[in-house]
């Protein structure tokens, strides 16, 4: 497989890039190629702005349609396009990064709104006329997992814990960009109480991890609706017969949740190394 790992984190010397490490010699060892975005190395800039699509500063900058018509003619600006080589080059993405504020860091969130830009990852339209997205789309065919560390102990995690469930936190990430953009979305590799692990765990911790990328081309993914797949109706609202009375994000799961064994489970919390 070829693999891009994109890594948020500002230091060096972290939990985080030692499992980065970890993880691109188990993938290299394994016979696969990776290349890597190293989002603060590189000094990515998070912020979208004309700049991005050679936009005419005198008119009013209407991102979708400004950075489709970069998009279509080619003239994104070259850290943009540098980006979306790589994921077209690339059979998955392994976005790693620490949970700041329930959240990716500013520069991830930064990397998706400068690189994800329409009529590369949204605003594709199939033969029939339908909007290509949720399990649809260019990006249709590649896999993404997410490489999460939290700070949070596990048992503060889950559905009746303080910090609640990963799987909600992270169903914009996981939903609404991985899947919306087309692609399958494997459960998240996930370390607790980062900045609190002990030096002899740390091997338990890369092996769970080297186990996880082991299995990066034929994990089963989590079973997302398709909004092309019938389940929808036109106003692309779930069909009444489908899970009657029940509402809230679970809904859009084909199967019900349940938590994965071994750093995989949901889970969420304030920040981490």
């Amino acid at each position: 497989m070829n693999v891009l790992w994109i890594f948020a984190h500002p230091e060096q010397r972290s939990l985080s890039a030692a499992l980065r490490d970890e993880g691109l010699r188990a993938l290299r060892e394994a016979g696969h190629e990776y290349r890597l975005s190293d989002l603060y190395a590189m000094r990515w800039n998070p912020v979208v702005d004309g700049a991005d699509f050679r936009h005419d500063a005198d008119e009013r900058l209407i991102v979708g349609s400004a950075s489709r018509r970069a998009y279509d003619a080619g003239t994104l600006s070259e850290d943009i396009r540098a980006e979306q080589e790589k994921i077209a080059w690339a059979d998955a993405l392994v976005v790693q990064f620490p949970l700041w504020w329930y959240g990716m860091p500013a520069i991830l969130k930064g990397w998706f709104d400068r690189v994800f830009v329409k009529g590369f990852a949204y605003g594709v339209v199939g033969p029939d006329g339908r909007t290509l997205r949720y399990g649809d789309g260019k990006l249709a065919g590649k896999r993404a997992m997410v490489v999460l560390t939290a700070g949070a102990p596990e048992a503060t995690v889950g559905p009746r814990g303080v910090n609640g469930e990963l799987g909600d936190l992270l169903f914009p990430l996981h939903h609404g960009t991985f899947w919306y953009s087309g692609m399958s979305v494997l459960p998240p590799y996930v370390v607790y109480g980062a900045d609190r692990v002990p030096a002899e765990a740390y091997e338990t911790h890369a092996a769970e991890l080297r186990k996880r990328l082991a299995a990066l081309p034929t994990e089963e993914p989590i079973p997302f609706r398709r909004q092309n797949g019938g389940d929808y109706d036109e106003r692309l609202v779930l069909r009444p017969d489908l899970l009657p009375g029940r509402t809230g994000l679970s809904v859009h799961y084909a199967q019900p949740r349940t938590p994965a064994a071994g750093g995989a489970q949901d889970t969420q919390t304030a920040a981490s190394g």
